[in-house]
C-alpha cells in the first residue's frame, strides 16, 4: 500500500536513511552532488549507496564508477579510502548454479534479476498456509460504535464483501487503468516495481504504464507492479474517498489542521497517504512487509482479485521479521518458515478489507487488478505503531519509505487530545484507548528529553518536529498529557513528585548557585492537578491453585514476551505437577468532587507467584 522499500541487500542503496528524528530534513542531495542537483535524472537521484565506514549516503550517479549498483557488495567513499588504503570495493559473486536437486530454496538469482516473476508463487508450493478465520462484517457495522464496544476491533483483518454502508466513494466498475492515466495525467510520473527483483524500474509515466497494462499477459516480457501512486492532490481524488471509519479515527483526518492540507505552498507538506491507486498485472507479487509506522490500511478491489498472506504481529513473529528484513535471510529464507503461522485471504471484485496495525503481509495478483486504498494511523494501538517505527529505524528503512511527518503528527494528536482531557466532563474512554494514549505520551516525553538533554543535532531535529502553530511549550504539554492520562488510568505519575537538583537545569536554563529553585517542583509551570479527597485500599485473601503451565526454559530469551499476556491454557487448573500459583488482589478506590458531581476511580492489582517445585 504505502511506498515500500525492497529490503534486499542491494536495495539498501535506494535512498539514504535519516537519523531517528530527522523526519523533516531534505534527503535529496549527497556530498558529491553537482552544484545544480536538478541535473540529475529521476533515476539518478533515487539510486543511493552507503559507505561501509562513515555510513554516509551518496547518489550512485555522483559517486559510482559506472558499474552496475546491483553488483556491489561493499563500497567505500573516496575520503574513507584515502584514510585507509586497505579499504577496497568488493563485488557480489554470481549466483551459484547446480544441477543437483536440493530442497533448500535459492533466492539469490531473484535478487540478481535472473529468475522469472512466477518464482514467488512457486515458492508457496509445499508451504503450509492456513485458511483465514477473520470476521466478515457488513459495511454498516464498521463504525465507531464497533470500535468502542468490541475490544477485538482493529486487532485482526476484517473483510467486507460489499461496500454498501462503508460510506466510501469509488469510481464505477467500468473504470480502467487507462481512465486512471487520463484523469491523473499521461505524463504523470509513477513508481513501478519489477516483480522479479522487487526493486524499482525507472522512467515510467502513467501513459507508458497504461500501454503496458493493456498488453495481453503473454506479450509482457517482464512483470511489473504499481503499489504507491498517491492521488490525493489530483482530479482522481474527486472520485475516491476512504471509508467513513477512516475519516472518523484517522489521525491525519482528525488532527492535522485543515489549513495545512493545501495543494500548493507550505500547506502541501502534510502526510498524503490516504488515497493510493494500486495497479497490478497477472502474476505480480509484493514480498513480505509491514506498512510504514504500522499504519492500518483500507483496501478495495475495483477490478480483478488479490491473494493476501498474513502473519500475526506477535512479539516472536515481529522479532523474526526484523531479523529477516534487510538481511541475507531475505534472499535465502521464506519468512513463513520462521513464524508460527501464515494465513491466506482471497479478495475479489467489490471486496474491501481493513488491515490493522502491524500485520505482516505479502500479496499475490492472480489477474490484472485495479485497487484503491489508503493508510491511516489511529489511537487504538499506538504501542504497536511505535514498535513498528522502532523496527524501521533499527533496520535502516530509508526515509522515503517511512510515514511522512510522523512525529509532528503525534504532537498534533497530543495537543488536541489533552484539550479534550481538560474539558468538563472529560471524555469517557476505554482502558484500551487510554493505554494507547499513554504510549503516545511516553513517546513524546522521550522527544522532550532529546530537546532538553540531547546533542545539539538531536535537539534541533526534535524541536523542528514540534508544530509551533499549535504547540507553544512542548515539554510542558507532553508531561501534562502523560500525567492526565495516568490519572485517567488510575495510575500514579512520578512526574507529580517534586525533585530538587542542586545547580541543575530546568527547561534548558541553568540556575545560579543559591538561586531559589522552588519553581522546579512545578513541572507544568502554573498547572496544579486536582487532588483526590479520599483513597481507600483493601487487600483480598490469598488464593492458591495448581496450573498445568510449563516452566519457561532458562535459554528461552522470549519468555517475558510470551508470559506478558497469559492465555487460558496457563491459568487452567491441573492435577499433579505444573506450577503452584499464589494470587492476591489489592483494590484501591479514589474519590473526589467535580463541578457537577463526584469522580470515582477503582484500581485493581493482582500479584501472582508461580512456583515450580522440584520433582
Amino acid at each position: 500500500m504505502a511506498p515500500r522499500s525492497s529490503r534486499r541487500r542491494a536495495s539498501r542503496k535506494e535512498s539514504p536513511t535519516q537519523t531517528e528524528n530527522a523526519e523533516e530534513s531534505d534527503p535529496e542531495t549527497c556530498p558529491s552532488c553537482p552544484e545544480n542537483p536538478s541535473e540529475l535524472s529521476d533515476h539518478d537521484s533515487t539510486q543511493w549507496i552507503q559507505c561501509e565506514t562513515c555510513k554516509t549516503w551518496y547518489h550512485w550517479r555522483c559517486a559510482g564508477n559506472d558499474s552496475e549498483i546491483e553488483t556491489i557488495d561493499k563500497w567505500f567513499c573516496k575520503d574513507c579510502v584515502a584514510q585507509d588504503s586497505s579499504r577496497t570495493i568488493t563485488f557480489r559473486p554470481p549466483a551459484r548454479k547446480s544441477a543437483r536437486k536440493k530442497t533448500h530454496l535459492d533466492y539469490s538469482d531473484v535478487a540478481n534479476g535472473t529468475r522469472s516473476a512466477d518464482h514467488w508463487t512457486r515458492v508457496l508450493q509445499g508451504k503450509k498456509v492456513n485458511n483465514h478465520n477473520f470476521k466478515c462484517l457488513k459495511g454498516s457495522d464498521v463504525n465507531k460504535h464497533w470500535l468502542e464496544k468490541d475490544e477485538t476491533a482493529m486487532t485482526e483483518p476484517i473483510i467486507i464483501l460489499r461496500p454498501d454502508g462503508l460510506g466510501m466513494r469509488m469510481p464505477p466498475k467500468s473504470f480502467t487503468v487507462r481512465d486512471v492515466a487520463d484523469t491523473v495525467g499521461l505524463d504523470h510520473p509513477v513508481e513501478v516495481m519489477d516483480v522479479a527483483t522487487q526493486s524499482g524500474s525507472p522512467g515510467w509515466t502513467l501513459g507508458k504504464w497504461a500501454d503496458y497494462f493493456e498488453q495481453e499477459p503473454s506479450s509482457r516480457e517482464r512483470i511489473y507492479n504499481v503499489i504507491s501512486l498517491e492521488v490525493s492532490n489530483t482530479k482522481l481524488s474527486e472520485q475516491v474517498s476512504a471509508p467513513q471509519i477512516v475519516e472518523d479515527i484517522g489521525w491525519v483526518e482528525q488532527y492535522w489542521p485543515n489549513t495545512r492540507k493545501g495543494k500548493e505552498g507550505k500547506g502541501s507538506n502534510y502526510p498524503k497517504v490516504q488515497l493510493y491507486c494500486l495497479m497490478g498485472v497477472e502474476s505480480a507479487w509484493t514480498d513480505w512487509h509491514i506498512d510504514f509506522a504500522g499504519s492500518s490500511v483500507y483496501y478495495h478491489i475495483l477490478r480483478g482479485s488479490k491473494i493476501f498472506y498474513f502473519i500475526r504481529p506477535t512479539p516472536a513473529n515481529l522479532a523474526a521479521y526484523e531479523k529477516w528484513s534487510g538481511t541475507e535471510l531475505q534472499t535465502t529464507t521464506w519468512l513463513g518458515d520462521l513464524v508460527d503461522e501464515v494465513v491466506r485471504v482471497t479478495l475479489t471484485e467489490g471486496n474491501t478489507m481493513i488491515i490493522p496495525t502491524g500485520w505482516i503481509h505479502a500479496v499475490a495478483t492472480p489477474a490484472d487488478t485495479l485497487v484503491f486504498g489508503g493508510n491511516f494511523l489511529h489511537s487504538f494501538n499506538v504501542a504497536t505503531q511505535l514498535k513498528i517505527r522502532d523496527i524501521e529505524i533499527r533496520t535502516h528503512v530509508p526515509k522515503k519509505f517511512r510515514f511522512p511527518f510522523f512525529t509532528k503528527l503525534c504532537w498534533y494528536v497530543c495537543e488536541q487530545t489533552l484539550r479534550s482531557f481538560k474539558a468538563s466532563p472529560p471524555p469517557e474512554l476505554s482502558e484500551r484507548m487510554l493505554s494507547s494514549m499513554l504510549s503516545l505520551a511516553e513517546f513524546l516525553v522521550s522527544q522532550v528529553r532529546l530537546i532538553e538533554k540531547g546533542s545539539d543535532a538531536a535537539k534541533k531535529e526534535a524541536r523542528e518536529n514540534v508544530p509551533s502553530d499549535r504547540v507553544k511549550d512542548g515539554p510542558a504539554l507532553a508531561r501534562e498529557f502523560r500525567w492526565r492520562t495516568k490519572q485517567l488510568l488510575g495510575e500514579d505519575s512520578s512526574d507529580e513528585m517534586p525533585s530538587r537538583r542542586s545547580n541543575g537545569t530546568a527547561n534548558g536554563v541553568k540556575r545560579k548557585r543559591g538561586q531559589d529553585t522552588d519553581d522546579e517542583f512545578d513541572r507544568f509551570r502554573n498547572y496544579a492537578p486536582k487532588p483526590w479527597a479520599e483513597t481507600l485500599t483493601t487487600t483480598g485473601e490469598e488464593s492458591q491453585w495448581r496450573s498445568k503451565a510449563v516452566r519457561p526454559e532458562p535459554e528461552d530469551v522470549l519468555w517475558t514476551k510470551q508470559w506478558a499476556d497469559i492465555g487460558a491454557d496457563k491459568l487452567e487448573e491441573g492435577g499433579e505437577g505444573g506450577a503452584l500459583v499464589s494470587a492476591q488482589t489489592e483494590t484501591t478506590i479514589k474519590l473526589r468532587r467535580i463541578e457537577h458531581g463526584i469522580e470515582r476511580q477503582r484500581i485493581q492489582r493482582t500479584l501472582e507467584r508461580w512456583n515450580w517445585e522440584p520433582q
